[in-house]
């Protein structure tokens, strides 16, 4: 029986996936809040399907490739829509576009592409057991789903974050961006302990320090600034702690 447990948790993610997307293409901001919410219960969900199955020392190919199919949905189908629904949000106020320049939301989708590249690459590289070669999808997702959250919270008055995150450009380069970081040869450290003592683990408890002071500080804000830490972490510390 255990060894459906982290199998479960690996459902729960793609349910969550799945829920977020009925929300994410309900036009209006709070539908996309909501989206946002559901994608960090599938992040939970698939953070504890790895620790559980871990923990129970169970593994099977079928939940390797289950994890993978998951993922795809909530975090590689999902952040591809919220970009969409933002740059068509982003667009709907300027002048009558010319040129093609109406099809531009669905450039979103080339993050969805390069997920599913991300996905296929770490299931069949060996050098990532304990650590990752490029940025993991759910971290790459939490920082697209923290764009509704943060225009939420700003959405009193206008202001120059508001306009960032509404500017169709921003959206763009910031879909480019995190699509190259998916695959790109950047080693980057796991969250996974083998002990809880501070010997191999001080990267890990310096960046969860930071992330938590962080999150305390500027709440969904603060979700871009985390991964940039992970990956500003990874960079200049020990490749194999």
């Amino acid at each position: 029986m255990k060894k459906h447990i982290p199998n479960a948790l690996t459902c729960l993610n793609l349910l969550c996936g799945c829920l977020a997307l009925t929300f994410v293409f309900t036009p209006g901001l709070h539908n996309l809040v909501v989206g946002a919410y559901f994608v960090g219960l599938a992040a939970v969900a698939d953070f504890l399907d790895g620790l559980v199955a871990r923990a129970l020392r169970v593994s099977s190919p079928i939940g390797k490739d289950l994890d993978s199919l998951a993922d795809m949905v909530s975090f590689g189908v999902v952040p591809g829509a919220i970009l969409y629904m933002l740059l068509n949000t982003a667009l709907a106020s300027a002048a009558p576009l010319v040129g093609g320049l109406q099809y531009l939301p669905l450039a979103a989708f080339i993050l969805t592409i390069f997920s599913a590249l991300r996905l296929a690459k770490f299931n069949n590289d060996t050098r990532q057991t304990n650590s990752f070669i490029g940025l993991p999808t759910p971290a790459c997702t939490l920082v697209v789903a923290s764009l509704p959250l943060i225009l939420a919270a700003y959405s009193g008055a206008p202001t120059a974050i508001d306009k960032l995150i509404l500017n169709p450009w921003a959206l763009l380069a910031l879909t480019v961006v995190l699509s190259g970081l998916l695959v790109a040869e950047l080693p980057l450290f796991a969250l996974k302990f083998k002990s809880f003592g501070l010997v191999g683990n001080r990267q890990r408890y310096l960046f969860l320090l930071l992330a938590g002071a962080l999150t305390l500080w500027l709440h969904a804000a603060a979700v871009p600034l985390v991964v940039l830490l992970y990956v500003g972490l990874s960079v200049v510390g020990p490749r194999r702690a």
